[in-house]
């Protein structure tokens, strides 16, 4: 009788068990958190937008130096940092909200950005997961430009972008002067759409509306600046 080999191991194996539990665990959480926003709208009197605003103008800088930490500590994860920016606005206005948010969402991102250079490209590829392929193609060779298209294009978390710059090559210099440039429009009109839920006005309306045609202008630029370099770069190598 001839030997049967036995089946190789499949290595994708742990990844796809791990991945399942992932998914288990996520979904889990977010019944959970749902199951606790209806007993708390039945049995917690919760407090109304204007008294919470009232407490935060109340506390001064106290709670603006939380916020800016909270979202800090927001920026670094998979957690949608519109969570934050919407937040600010509701307590803190269009104006502060903004600035508090810039600063929140930077110092994440900045973060973020060293904790990739320190764990290395391996690490930091594994880590981002779905978003690894596209992050790394599209920061490959093209710097500050690429980084500014990935913060603006639709899709795109905030986090993959920070992690993948610093693991990918992105120089600080660029990853800064870009990421400053490109998340001012899309924080401005979240913020304003905080504002807008706790004071309904036509001005805060026409700052969300202003902000997202600012988003869409500068994702087009953007995009077609870096098709062209493509092109260009294509164009100049060298051919065997």
């Amino acid at each position: 009788m001839e030997n049967q080999q036995a089946p190789l191991p499949n290595e994708d194996e742990p990844e796809a068990t791990t991945s399942l539990w992932v998914n288990y665990a996520r979904n889990g959480a977010l019944i959970a958190v749902f199951l606790l926003m209806i007993w708390l709208a039945f049995n917690v009197h919760l407090p109304t937008i204007e008294e919470i605003r009232n407490t935060a103008d109340a506390t001064t800088w106290t709670t603006r130096l939380l916020f800016i930490g909270a979202y800090a500590l927001v920026a670094l994860t998979p957690i949608p940092v519109t969570i934050m920016a919407t937040a600010g606005g509701l307590l803190f206005g269009v104006f502060e909200g903004t600035i508090y948010s810039l600063i929140g969402v930077m110092l994440g991102s900045w973060g973020a950005y060293w904790i990739a250079r320190a764990l290395g490209r391996q690490t930091v590829r594994r880590f981002l997961g779905r978003h690894a392929a596209t992050v790394e193609r599209k920061l490959e060779s093209r710097g500050l430009l690429a980084v500014f298209m990935l913060r603006l294009m639709p899709g795109i978390p905030y986090w993959p972008v920070n992690y993948g710059s610093g693991a990918f090559g992105i120089t600080q210099r660029e990853y800064l002067v870009a990421s400053t440039l490109a998340v001012i429009p899309g924080q401005l009109s979240l913020v304003a759409i905080g504002a807008f839920i706790a004071v309904p006005s036509f001005f805060h309306g026409a700052v969300i509306i202003v902000a997202w045609i600012a988003v869409a202008i500068l994702t087009i630029w953007a995009y077609l600046r870096w098709r062209r370099q493509g092109k260009a770069a294509t164009l100049e190598a060298p051919t065997t």
